[in-house]
Parts: structure tokens; C-alpha cells; sequence
């Protein structure tokens, strides 16, 4: 007995699947609901969530509908998407990340060279920008090179974003009732926040005065 196929796409199914594939193949996470509308023209939200719970249907994603960006593309049996092309030796540098928060991460689409010292599918790069970590010697300019996570142990260095989308670097550290975010630079008071996502943990430095 043949095993049972899933619908073919659509033409739009088609599109949306390679957007939210290219997405998750050059910055390490999918889209949220409003990029996808403003990728494809699609005035109403509803538009986006019918396309989605059809490639949900179909095989091609899992997706958690309480959080923004919780799509996960299940590879068996569904069209593989078209991998960019670039060095080996590169990862994705897709913004830069500041003192406070900033709206800027993770909006670029470039890669950094950094040969062999760090290999992985799930790294990306940000530029710091500002002095909050300056005591944990990452300075102005510098690179961070993160490991694509949901989430991390306290006290390990994040990239994390609040309730409006907005992306810090600092100190992870749940609290009771809250999240601590804590600056690696004295004269700075750390963060409090009621919601924040983990986008990141940090592996690693590079100097941008090398």
C-alpha cells in the first residue's frame, strides 16, 4: 500500500513556505505574522493565519500560536528551500545589538568572515553597539557571535527581547516575578522587565579593533 500524500501547494502556500524557510536559514528564526502580511501584500492578519494553518495541515510547520515567532518547518517530505550562497567560513551578521534596547537587531542580511573559530548552523553575529557589557570586555563595535536558543541558564550572557520586540544584550536572570537583565558595567543599573524572550546566548567575541 503507497503511503498517503499530502495536498500539493498552492502557488501563495509555496511562496509563504520558502519566505519563512529563507528566514529561518539566514537569521536563525522564522518570521512574525505582520512580516509575512508585509512580505506578500496581505492586509488582514487572518490572510497570514489561513496560509499558515494550511502548511500546517499539509506537513510542512508547527507553529505555537501564543508566541510570535514559534514556527518550527518539519524538512521530511516537504519542498527543501533554496540555500543562499556564501563562504563557509561565514555566519549570518544580522544587526546590531545596544546598551538599552534597541529595534535594530537582527534586521540585516549580511554575513561575517570569521574563518574556523566559529562552525555552526545555529550562530548568527550582532555588532554591539554601546557600554553596558564594557566590565565583561566587550566593547563598542565588537562582535558577539550567539548560538540561536529559546533559552538559558542564569547568569549566562543573552541576547533577549522584551514584549515590544526590542533586543538587549545583558546577563540572564529570572527573578520571581520578573527577569533581571544585568549590564556587565558599573555605572549602569540593571533591567527589570515583566516578559522577555531568550534569542541567543553568547559564545563568543570578536574585537572589532583586530
Amino acid at each position: 500500500m503507497s503511503e498517503k500524500q499530502n495536498p500539493p501547494l498552492t502557488p501563495r502556500q509555496q511562496a509563504v513556505y520558502d519566505f519563512i524557510a529563507d528566514l529561518m536559514q539566514r537569521r536563525g528564526y522564522g518570521p512574525t505574522v505582520r512580516e509575512i502580511a508585509t512580505n506578500f501584500g496581505i492586509r488582514s492578519p487572518n490572510g497570514v493565519v489561513c496560509h499558515l494553518r494550511a502548511l500546517e495541515r499539509k506537513g510542512l510547520l508547527v507553529r505555537d500560536a501564543h508566541r510570535a515567532r514559534a514556527i518550527r518547518l518539519m524538512r521530511d517530505g516537504a519542498p527543501r528551500p533554496r540555500e543562499p550562497e556564501h563562504h563557509p567560513d561565514s555566519l549570518p551578521f544580522v544587526g546590531v545589538v545596544s546598551a538599552g534596547f534597541t529595534k535594530q537587531a537582527f534586521e540585516l542580511q549580511e554575513r561575517i568572515d570569521v574563518g574556523a573559530l566559529f562552525q555552526g548552523r545555529d550562530l548568527f553575529v550582532l555588532r554591539v553597539q554601546g557600554d553596558s557589557m564594557i566590565d565583561a570586555h566587550i566593547t563598542d563595535g565588537d562582535y558577539v557571535v550567539c548560538r540561536s536558543c529559546d533559552s538559558a541558564e542564569k547568569g549566562q550572557m543573552v541576547v533577549a527581547l522584551n514584549s515590544e520586540g526590542e533586543a538587549t544584550l545583558k546577563y540572564w536572570y529570572p527573578e520571581r516575578r520578573r527577569i533581571r537583565l544585568q549590564p556587565a558595567n558599573s555605572r549602569m543599573d540593571p533591567i527589570y522587565v515583566r516578559h522577555a524572550t531568550v534569542r541567543g546566548v553568547v559564545v563568543g567575541v570578536v574585537r572589532h579593533h583586530l
